[in-house]
């Protein structure tokens, strides 16, 4: 009984644990699984969805709360971000997303790093952003990893998905910015290169040495390990074509898994992705150009689709305040740029499920999975409709306007 007890008042003290239930109601429902439904009702239990249908075909139970919309989709995932990281003061100590003292850092975890009560979390969240892929971003050759987080919880143990996704790399023209830094093209491909060839003997030599002659831990050559054992994807910034050409043929010489990240110039080099069935998270629709991004179109995501490349959206890294892009705005821009309101949808839900592996749980509103939902008061992708309120397995996160 006292345990029965304790539980119910942890419940009550932490609003972001409590798995209500919960029916939404909408004139549209998109579940990214199938044709949108007419009249449709989303019935959540214990933060599951439960049932997905027609409201005259599908009971709401008694007692439920019911919320209503002009239009339901799945919750939005973010791609990939450094929200959690970097922080809306935009001054140094709420900044962690990259450490300028080193080239190579694959041991950094984003778990050690994560803030979940970072203002810009609730930001985003307010905006449809459920799930999130965040983590150490851009700017030096390798600056950590990355981590898939729900967009609530008060702890990182309670928003954590996937303590660690992916391992950030950048080949390009940030990648100079660190202390001791590589100073061109080919000595940062020289230098990665190195790295894994360090992390194949170090793996040999753990596996195969006597024990008295086993090499001691080495965390950053562990890190890279999981990498050539295929069990975490090296995310590789990149934009100009000769720099995704680079990261191809890394990933091909040591039969590693890659997901390109930015690519303003993939366009150039459809072709060579496709070959590689590489996906890419397509960098921000509405980024500044300039530089090496400066042929970047708000055109990618259109292009991508069309040559069969898997894609998703993402907010990458803003460096003016607040320090975050909104991933519905950037969505909303690609569908008016080539994709259709089905495709844009899917790359904001259901394929950066895949693409992230976590299809099993988000991406989609089917029975089963997470009961992640956002609400509108319109066309998602249109200027003037407005979230209006989200929701995050079974509970009810956000209902104010945005």
């Amino acid at each position: 009984m006292m345990r029965t007890v304790w539980m119910a008042l942890a419940l009550i003290a932490s609003p972001f644990t409590v798995l209500a239930q919960v029916a939404i109601r909408a004139e549209k429902v998109y579940t990214s699984a199938g044709p949108v439904i007419t009249d449709g009702v989303v019935v959540i239990r214990d933060g599951k969805v439960e049932r997905v249908g027609p409201f005259s075909q599908v009971r709401v139970p008694a007692g439920y709360r019911v919320l209503q919309a002009k239009v339901v989709t799945p919750g939005l995932i973010d791609a990939h971000t450094v929200v959690g990281l970097s922080g809306y003061l935009n001054q140094p100590h709420d900044q962690e997303q990259v450490e300028r003292t080193a080239a190579l850092q694959p041991d950094l975890r984003a778990i050690d790093a994560y803030n979940p009560q970072e203002r810009l979390v609730e930001w985003v969240r307010s905006h449809g952003v459920t799930t999130m892929h965040t983590g150490h971003g851009p700017g030096v050759l390798v600056s950590g990893q990355t981590m898939i987080v729900k967009s609530r919880g008060r702890t990182v143990d309670e928003a954590v998905m996937i303590p660690q996704a992916m391992i950030a790399v950048t080949i390009g023209e940030s990648a100079r910015e660190a202390t001791k830094g590589p100073g061109t093209r080919a000595k940062m491909v020289a230098l990665l290169r190195t790295e894994l060839i360090k992390s194949q003997e170090y793996d040999r030599k753990r596996d195969t040495a006597a024990e008295d002659k086993k090499p001691a831990r080495d965390l950053r050559l562990e890190a890279l390990t999981r990498v050539l054992k295929r069990e975490v994807p090296l995310l590789v910034t990149v934009h100009r074509a000769q720099d995704i050409m680079s990261a191809l043929r890394v990933a091909k010489e040591f039969n590693i898994r890659l997901v390109l990240d930015g690519a303003a110039e993939a366009f150039l080099v459809l072709d060579q992705i496709k070959e590689a069935a590489v996906p890419v998270i397509v960098h921000p629709t509405m980024a500044r150009s300039g530089g090496e991004t400066e042929n970047l179109s708000m055109e990618t995501a259109a292009k991508l689709k069309k040559a069969g490349i898997p894609f998703a959206f993402q907010s990458g890294f803003e460096s003016y305040v607040p320090k975050t892009r909104v991933l519905l705005y950037e969505a909303a821009v690609a569908a008016a740029n080539g994709l259709t309101f089905d495709e844009t949808l899917a790359a904001a839900t259901v394929d950066a499920a895949r693409l992230l592996g976590i299809s099993d749980r988000v991406g989609s509103l089917e029975p089963g999975k997470d009961g992640d939902v956002v609400l509108y008061d319109g066309d998602p992708f249109e200027y003037t409709s407005h979230v209006v309120g989200v929701v995050i397995q079974g509970e009810v996160v956000s209902q104010e306007p945005r």
